[in-house]
């Protein structure tokens, strides 16, 4: 799981590159997720256009981010999940659980 973040409007996004699979990589999001959270940032955007697959740890990091986020007042919004993640979050149901955007524009006025 690779990822870069930027910073617009005050919102956080992170976006994701290549496969969702957990490991280490998830441990440095989950940690620079808390990070943010300790700083008040708790408006953050998971831009899924670079994902290629997610399997059952991938969906698990995104509803534990969620999850804590929504704790300290934030919100999780993902944006340009491709088709594949599409998919993947209506079989799982997780699209009734996150708010989705198709562009990374419309996440961040979401925010607004």
């Amino acid at each position: 799981m690779e990822y870069s973040t930027s910073e617009k409007n005050g919102t956080v996004i992170f976006s994701f590159k290549g496969n969702m699979m957990g490991g280490a990589s998830a441990t440095g999001f989950r940690e620079e997720v808390k990070s943010l959270t300790e700083q008040g940032k708790t408006k953050i955007i998971g831009d899924f256009s670079g994902v290629d697959f997610m399997n059952s740890s991938g969906l698990g990091i995104l509803i534990a981010t969620l999850t804590g986020l929504r704790k300290e007042g934030g919100d999780f919004k993902l944006c340009s999940p491709t088709d594949r993640i599409k998919s993947l979050l209506k079989i799982s149901k997780l699209f009734t659980v996150f708010d989705i955007y198709e562009t990374q524009e419309e996440a961040v006025k979401a925010y607004q």
